[in-house]
């Protein structure tokens, strides 16, 4: 199946091609095109042309484009779930729900694109202000660079291309290298909507090639990127004066006090921690469990990993499949290695059977481990036991991450000082760190990123603010 580039509207080949691989049988699966520098270029002049009608396209019309592809994607649900799963390894009931929670995203988008307002400015507060009217209008900033992962290779994008369109930007995007092709069908989807041609793109090929074009070149007025802290300050170091919005890594921590149902967080902490082959930016990687409750919590923990169906992610009962790629695999693998000689304690997993990872739970894990200070991304979690609450937010924050992080307790004041001590862009109470709805402000503090996803939050990263003052005197 060879692929083509998406620019201007019209479908285009490309001088270079690469294999695209199924992470679980490592079987050809497509055809890449791989754009050059000059396409990019290319691509980049036509969404800085599109820029006009854009911004043009009133409030009501932006939601309409955004309300027909939501349409689109219900009627295409089956057919991108499994495009998700093919090129991805993610379990198809897990695709599946990452389809639903596209639509919703696409639906929330299109409800912001109606609510872009500004504010009335008091002007005569000022001893000089009489008799001055003074408003703010939000406008559109222009061609966006959108630079995605591949965990989540439909509602990541959606988190850039809905604020986009609902805030009147052409965009240019750049996925995954090794999941094109779920942004390929959504510019499928997006061709059959009235949204004016041109003002969306997909180019694909190496972040070395697309991505630095788009961070370095002038029209491009922001980019909005998901992945590694590593790359991510990369983007921020070259994008100059433009705006930056940057996803990036997480190693989420969870406190269980005592007096808590179990069973109830061993289900949370199991979605949490092997979702996705734990593949997720806010996936539960260090567990702080008060030592009361230790023995228990780490029994059931590890029988209900235990029970997780393995194998092919085609399968609609299958729950944990390969990760992206073998060599991910083996970099896990070494990870756990490397607390283990530390004086960790492997109590389920560890290893790789039939291309899997299996998933893993480490207890006894020193601090220093690669699996408890970087961000594992892999079906690994670490359960350490506490003495106090204070001892597990004091663990959490020894970390450059602060994305999300999570507590489970029936005390009320226990919960209000965690909330404020924990250093983190958000506190689930009562939840596993891995918890987000698509409307709610996302993002981190520390290494873990700038700026807010969420809906309403993207559209104001993507716009400017305009004052205007009249002078009535």
């Amino acid at each position: 199946m060879k692929k083509q580039l998406y620019i201007n509207g019209k479908w285009r080949d490309s001088a270079n091609y690469a294999e695209l691989l199924s992470p679980y049988t490592n079987k050809v699966i497509a055809q890449i095109p791989q754009a050059s520098k000059e396409e990019v270029e290319e691509t980049i002049e036509m969404a800085h042309q599109k820029r006009t009608a854009m911004a043009r396209l009133t409030a009501y019309e932006r939601a309409e484009i955004l309300e027909e592809l939501v349409l689109l994607f219900k009627e295409n649900r089956q057919k991108a779930a499994e495009i998700i799963s093919l090129e991805s390894a993610k379990p198809l009931k897990f695709s599946l729900g990452e389809i639903d929670r596209t639509i919703e995203t696409y639906k929330f988008a299109a409800e912001e694109a109606k609510r872009l307002t500004g504010e009335m400015i008091p002007m005569d507060a000022a001893k000089n202000g009489a008799n001055r009217f003074g408003y703010t209008i939000e406008e559109p900033i222009g061609v966006i660079g959108a630079i995605t992962p591949f965990n989540f290779p439909q509602n990541l994008v959606a988190h850039k291309v809905g604020p986009a369109i609902a805030s009147g930007n052409p965009i240019v995007l750049k996925p995954a290298s090794q999941t094109p092709l779920s942004a390929l069908f959504l510019a499928e989807l997006l061709d059959q909507t009235s949204l004016p041609k041109g003002a969306f793109n997909v180019v694909t090929g190496s972040g070395r090639i697309v991505g630095d074009a788009l961070v370095e070149n002038p029209l491009v007025k922001m980019i909005t990127f998901t992945g590694s802290p590593a790359v991510g300050i990369g983007i921020r170091n070259k994008a100059g004066l433009k705006k930056v919005a940057l996803e990036l890594g997480s190693n989420a921590g969870l406190i269980i006090d005592r007096n808590v149902d179990l069973e109830e967080i061993v289900a949370k902490c199991v979605t949490g921690a092997f979702s996705n082959q734990g593949q997720v930016c806010i996936s539960l990687q260090r567990t702080y469990v008060l030592e009361e409750i230790f023995p228990a919590f780490v029994e059931k923990f590890a029988e209900a990993a235990q029970a997780l169906t393995i194998g092919d992610p085609m399968n609609a009962t299958t729950d944990l499949s390969a990760m992206i790629h073998p060599a991910e695999q083996e970099r896990a693998l070494s990870w756990v290695d490397e607390a283990v000689s530390l004086g960790a304690e492997v109590i389920t997993g560890g290893k790789i059977e039939n291309g899997v990872f299996l998933p893993t739970i480490l207890t006894n894990v020193d601090a220093t481990a690669k699996v408890s200070c970087q961000e594992v991304f892999a079906p690994i979690v670490i359960v350490n036991r506490i003495s106090s609450i204070e001892d597990g937010i004091i663990a959490i924050n020894d970390s450059d991450y602060g994305l999300q992080a999570g507590i489970f307790t029936n005390d009320i004041q226990t919960a209000f000082h965690a909330s404020k001590a924990l250093e983190v862009g958000g506190v689930m109470i009562n939840d596993i760190p891995t918890y987000r709805v698509d409307q709610m402000p996302y993002g981190g503090v520390k290494e873990s990123g700038t700026g807010k996803e969420g809906l309403k939050y993207a559209i104001h990263e993507m716009t400017e603010t305009k004052l205007i003052v009249w002078n009535q005197n």
